[in-house]
């Protein structure tokens, strides 16, 4: 169905496409290259919101080189916008640019498109070919898609470990367990998020930044940090503007003249403090976890979110069914007694053990990098 050329070209595309990692969000991560007898022309990658998306960029570049671009073929990792936004749609521009044909690895998952791009291609007799390296694409924009199909944010949950699942010792220490190179790692993907996640146990612990560094990125995510009881010192690293992004507080049932009080203070140094407290009369004033994410994904736009939390609130996002993947790190050491992986409830059986299916293990370093996601991506709804 499709020559070794054509694979070439679309992972070509796919590798504009991870040039967006950083900076394209809360849009999707899409590359485009134009390729004309045989010969790449022109190359694109979305830019940050507001600015150019990949098949504008490839247009541009390729004229900017001065190659005719009628006649050529477009290998999209993403639909063609056909809507306008900030931007104009980019079917419209590859319509214009009179294109022979477009290799489109997947349909676009947002209900504004959602395959009216391609049609608008076909109305204008332009050949349009779709699902070329689909799975690929679709690894790229876990987040968007499902933000789009479900109305929630992919959630990855980063912990690392030692060989026999011990996360900190039991006096609370945890730096550091892995080495430098999994930690560069690991703000590789704090810097892909739109989010950082965290809990209040982690920052009283810890006292984090949970910003991006060691990372060529102009983009910082957005920190989210879950105090169901508003406790966070004043103090705290999160709390810094200086260091890039924006912090936000979620937080239950608080006493009100404490929620107020502290919300004066934290608002005056812009940062955000947002109730979101579960409505049942057994949570004892917790934050609504599902709620959070639903915020996050509908308010915020949010695609990615990044969990670097602890042992008990990684527990309450498991059980709470809000994890898609894991991003485990494990470092080859053993530490006997200690703080594991997540809080979670004793077994009696293991048919009822939570399942997940190994996608990716890489070594980073002396360390061990193990991806897992919750289902098959196949199996997810797009």
């Amino acid at each position: 169905m499709y020559s070794n050329s054509d694979l070439e070209y679309m992972n070509t595309a796919l590798a504009e496409a991870k040039k967006s990692l950083f900076i394209s969000n809360p849009n999707p991560r899409v590359g485009c290259v134009l390729v004309k007898d045989e010969q790449i022309i022109g190359r694109g990658f979305t830019q940050a919101v507001g600015g150019d998306h990949a098949e504008i960029m490839a247009l541009k570049d390729a004229v900017q080189k001065g190659h005719e671009v009628s006649g050529s073929s477009a290998y999209v990792t993403l639909e063609p916008c056909c809507h306008h936004g900030r931007t104009p749609p980019c079917s419209d521009s590859l319509i214009k640019a009179k294109v022979k044909t477009v290799f489109v690895a997947m349909q676009d998952p947002n209900p504004l498109v959602a395959g009216k791009g391609l049609e608008l291609l076909r109305q204008a007799g332009i050949e349009v070919r779709c699902g070329l390296l689909e799975k690929e694409a679709k690894e790229l924009n876990l987040g968007f898609i499902k933000r789009m199909s479900q109305g929630l944010p992919w959630v990855r949950l980063k912990i690392a470990t030692s060989l026999d699942g011990k996360t900190a010792l039991n006096n609370g220490t945890s730096q550091w367990i892995t080495g430098t190179d999994a930690r560069l790692d690991g703000h590789h993907w704090r810097a892909q998020a739109c989010c950082i996640l965290t809990g209040i146990g982690t920052v009283k612990e810890d006292n984090p930044q949970l910003n991006a560094r060691g990372i060529n990125t102009t983009r910082q995510p957005l920190r989210v940090l879950i105090d169901s009881f508003l406790e966070v010192p004043l103090d705290a690293k999160i709390l810094d503007q200086n260091i890039g992004g924006h912090t936000i507080v979620i937080c239950g049932n608080v006493d009100p003249v404490h929620f107020e009080k502290t919300k004066k203070i934290l608002s005056d140094n812009n940062v955000t403090v947002l109730q979101l407290p579960e409505t049942s009369p057994a949570s004892k004033g917790k934050v609504d976890l599902p709620a959070v994410f639903k915020y996050l994904a509908e308010k915020l736009h949010i695609n990615e979110v990044h969990v670097e939390a602890g042992f008990k609130l990684n527990g309450s996002l498991i059980r709470e069914s809000c994890v898609d993947e894991l991003l485990i790190f494990m470092a080859p050491r053993l530490i006997g007694e200690g703080l594991g992986i997540a809080n979670l409830p004793e077994l009696q059986s293991l048919d009822k053990t939570i399942d997940w299916t190994l996608v990716d293990h890489t070594s980073i370093g002396n360390d061990l990098r193990l991806r897992l996601y919750k289902t098959f991506l196949e199996d997810k709804p797009v």
